[in-house]
């Protein structure tokens, strides 16, 4: 099949039922569209906001992400658009940039945008999907719990009718403190964003089915149109007209000082994209190849970046929306598309008097979301290194930047596997009466060995991180045994690979085990890592009969060599 047929094949995959569709099935597409932008309208604008953009920016970027991903995506079900955890992360990187002017903002926006979408892309096409598998559950859970801390603590002052110009989470708390203290605070708009928060928080909470955001944002403009509250700051009309290029007076420095910002933000939009993908796939039945899902991720940025938008992902707020909704295809999102541009077309007033402190509640209320706070107690009482990383994460993120707390987690995720492979578990193995198989004598007291004979099992590949470790442990067990030593098997199937480092160490154990008399073989050791032995020039220096394909045959190679019988097993 060619290139082109296979284009044609998967275009507009996710525009395709999985079963009977009919007019059922179009009415819930629309209903469920319909239903959905009562949360794309406000949730764009309000990250919009915290991005440091327009609000109409954020309309822009759900319209384009919504009709790119229909057209390319592989889920029938996910809903891309603006982010929380991707919202602060754009505004760190556009801000300082901007030096405060919106139009070039908008214009980095939306570089920033493309530079994320062919990062994503190239990687879908270079088949790198696993790249999210850098971020562990406990420090993905300890950033985001971090970027909800900064948001919350950044959206507080706009929800009390004033404004501060802190700089990071310290700073912008100070300044909130301070503002209370003056009495800054604009009573009106305070009342109407906190009891919007209440709103929104309580129906979420008592009566889930309830639109409580969209009653929260109509009664509140409501009541400061019908009130006359002309005292209270209003986000104010659109500007009317389609999403359009907003690229002018861009420089090629722009873009050599937004790449980093952009790879960071192209792992974590992946991330969570990749993990809602997969959720709501496996509820719907559904295989979603990781790399098509990088790549659509990837094309739905460029269109953003090309129509007035900033970064996207996956929405875990507005995705369970579309689900629940009866959504069955992505035209649930080319409806939801569609009515967001008929507002900014023909109706861009209806913004007019919407509260910035009720924006400021959806934001609290939609990052509260994010934080999890069970999770780390639960981290706390099962394994207590996995709690101190996500809390470095989160350190990390709440007192140096977003972007920074974003580094801080990947070299985190990766220093714990290094650790992890650096001090594995080890094991001499030991026979049980009355049970088959070879076992861990730390939990086998009893456990019986055979003299002259000393199973060792290395949980982990062997690479320079850990080569050290592994001869030590090898040495060791030796020198510990209650009996000399003849044979030492080494029960190789969890050694996964060995790097040149280990190569220099493992000819060096070889040669010491023949200098002291002793028999040194390997059990189960895996095709590829054996091919890796004979590149390598282990396998000529042990030899080839040193090899055996399971624990069981090199024991019994022993027994033959040695004149030992099973009745000779003593108690250790």
């Amino acid at each position: 099949m060619s290139l082109v047929s296979r284009v044609r094949v998967n275009f507009a995959p996710a525009l395709r039922p999985a079963g009977p569709y009919g007019r059922e099935g179009l009415r819930d597409d629309v209903t469920a569209g319909i239903i959905l932008t009562a949360l794309l309208v406000p949730a764009g604008m309000a990250y919009a906001e915290v991005s440091g953009l327009p609000v109409v920016s954020g309309l822009h970027a759900t319209i384009a992400g919504l009709v790119v991903y229909a057209l390319v995506g592989p889920s029938r079900i996910l809903v891309l658009g603006p982010d929380s955890s991707l919202a602060p992360i754009i505004g760190a990187a556009i801000i300082p940039l901007a030096a405060g002017d919106s139009a070039q903002a908008l214009a980095l926006a939306g570089l920033l945008a493309i530079l994320v979408g062919l990062i994503l892309i190239a990687g879908g096409l270079l088949r790198v999907g696993m790249v999210t598998d850098l971020l562990s559950k406990p420090i993905r859970v300890g950033y985001l719990n971090g970027i909800a801390l900064v948001v919350i603590v950044g959206q507080l002052p706009k929800l009390f009718g004033f404004s501060v110009s802190g700089d990071g989470l310290i700073d912008d708390f100070a300044g909130f403190v301070e503002g209370l203290g003056d009495g800054e605070v604009n009573t009106a708009a305070a009342v109407l964003g906190v009891s919007a928060l209440v709103i929104i928080l309580g129906l979420r909470w008592r009566s889930p089915r309830l639109p409580g955001l969209l009653i929260a944002v109509v009664g509140a403009s409501l009541i400061v149109w019908l009130g006359g509250l002309e005292e209270v700051p209003v986000v104010g009309a659109l500007p009317s007209g389609l999403p359009g290029p907003a690229l002018d007076g861009l420089e090629w420095s722009d873009v050599l000082s937004l790449l980093p910002a952009a790879a960071g933000i192209a792992l974590v939009a992946f991330a969570d994209t990749s993990v809602l993908s997969r959720a709501f796939a496996a509820k719907e039945e559904e295989d979603i190849n990781e790399n098509w899902e990088m790549g659509a991720t990837g094309a739905a940025n460029v269109g953003c970046g090309l129509f007035g938008g900033f970064p996207i992902s996956g929405s875990s707020s507005r995705t369970p929306v579309a689900q629940q909704s009866g959504a069955r295809t992505q035209l649930a999102g080319l409806v939801g598309a569609a009515c967001v541009a008929l507002l900014i077309v023909f109706a861009p007033g209806l913004t007019e008097y919407l509260p910035s402190s009720v924006l400021a509640a959806v934001v609290i209320a939609a990052v509260m979301s994010l934080a999890d706070i069970p999770t780390v107690v639960g981290l706390w009482r099962m394994r207590r290194s996995e709690f101190v990383m996500s809390m470095a994460a989160f350190v990390g993120v709440a007192l140096f930047g977003v972007l920074e707390g974003i580094g801080v987690a990947v070299v985190l995720s990766l220093v714990a596997f290094v650790v992890k492979a650096w001090r594995p578990h080890t094991a001499e193995l030991v026979r049980i009466d009355g049970r088959k198989g070879y076992h861990d004598l730390s939990r086998n007291p009893r456990g019986r060995r055979i003299p002259g004979l000393i199973i060792l099992r290395f949980d982990a590949p062997i690479f320079f991180a850990n080569s050290a470790e592994f001869s030590r442990f090898v040495r060791e067990a030796v020198n510990a045994s209650p009996e000399a030593v003849e044979w030492i098997i080494l029960a190789a199937e969890p050694i996964t690979d060995v790097d040149i480092t280990a190569r220099d160490v493992l000819l060096e154990l070889v040669r010491d085990s023949r200098e002291h008399g002793l028999h040194l073989v390997f059990a189960g050791l895996k095709g590829p890592v054996r091919d890796r032995f004979a590149r390598y020039g282990v396998t000529d220096e042990l030899g080839k009969d040193r090899f055996f394909p399971t624990i069981g045959t090199a024991v019994s190679a022993y027994l033959r060599a040695t004149d030992t019988s099973w009745v000779d097993w003593t108690d250790r």
